[in-house]
């Protein structure tokens, strides 16, 4: 029986969803195979939290953690955290240092997807199409004027790293800009303005399954909302149809963009990117490389679409992590 560590939590305004994937993760790790361990990481402590919820401070040394006099140490970590410190390489760094398999893709790998404008940019030279875009450090002089002869109104303000659609604002009047950038600095010291990209908007998995990469089933998203902000994506405010109502054509063109993506960026684990279709041709938004694993989230809608069940997501997760 291998030791899991699934991680959960973060430094985020993302932890509360990250302690419903990690929840998820261990409520369906194959438990013939593996034991599954609960690992809060926050700013303040790093613990393991057992069936009874009592608390196991983690050993940062080595990562192990001693319950009743035994220590404890991990085959193999599952990486449940979206935000800091998961998602952007921290994690997966530290893991590398003390030679520990982890479930997601490498360090350099997320620190690169998980800043936005950094991703688009190594992105472009391989065809694949994004929205115009301006970009605002934190204490930089701002120019409404500029920025909107750039990108044109409506426009979209978000944080350049972060997640969980916080942060995010589409702007419809000049006067509304720097309000909605304010908003954006409360979640990142580095901001993305884009051009409004109206078209259908899909979500495409992307996972090595089994040894082979493959594309799941994509999922349409039609937000009740102006977009596909936190109440949408969390809070029942969205259809998400999986497969999308899109052609076959256009199924396959999306899905071979994405999969483009994964490959040259030499992606392992999950990913999940966002695209916006217009004219027949996808605009990539983002990826993410530690998506959503609650039972209501994409990955796991898409994968039983393609007849993968959680159990097995999880399962092939692991196992090529330690292979």
């Amino acid at each position: 029986m291998k030791n899991i560590a699934i991680i959960m939590g973060g430094y985020s305004s993302e932890y509360k969803i990250s302690l419903i994937s990690g929840n998820v993760v261990y409520q369906y790790l194959d438990k013939t195979k593996y034991n599954g361990f609960r690992i809060h990481i926050f700013k303040e402590k790093w613990v393991y939290v057992d069936a009874n919820d009592a608390e196991f401070p983690i050993d940062r040394n080595d990562f192990s953690v001693t319950v009743n006099g035994e220590k404890i140490t991990f085959d193999c970590v599952f990486n449940a955290i979206h935000g800091t410190p998961g998602e952007d390489g921290l994690m997966q760094a530290y893991f590398e240092l003390l030679g520990i398999p982890q479930s997601s893709c490498d360090y350099y790998q997320s620190a690169l997807t998980f800043n936005k404008r950094d991703l688009l940019s190594v992105l472009k030279p391989y065809g694949i199409k994004t929205a115009i875009s301006y970009y605002l450090n934190k204490g930089d002089v701002i120019n409404t004027q500029e920025i909107i002869a750039k990108v044109g109104l409506p426009c979209f303000v978000k944080p350049n790293k972060a997640g969980s659609s916080f942060g995010i604002s589409k702007v419809k009047t000049e006067a509304e800009l720097p309000i909605a950038i304010e908003v954006a600095y409360k979640e990142d010291n580095e901001i993305i303005i884009e051009s409004f990209l109206d078209g259908t908007e899909v979500s495409v998995g992307v996972i090595n399954y089994k040894g082979e990469v493959i594309v799941l089933p994509i999922t349409e998203i039609v937000s009740d909302n102006d977009f596909f902000d936190y109440e949408a994506k969390y809070e029942g405010k969205s259809q998400e149809i999986t497969p999308a109502r899109i052609s076959d054509e256009l199924t396959k063109k999306v899905g071979e963009t994405a999969k483009r993506a994964y490959e040259v960026l030499k992606m392992k684990g999950f990913s999940r990117s966002e695209f916006i279709i217009v004219d027949n041709e996808p605009y990539m938004l983002e990826m993410n490389t530690i998506p959503g694993l609650t039972t209501e989230s994409l990955i796991p809608q898409q994968a039983k679409a393609a007849g993968i069940s959680l159990k097995d997501l999880f399962t092939n997760a692991i196992e090529l992590a330690l292979a």
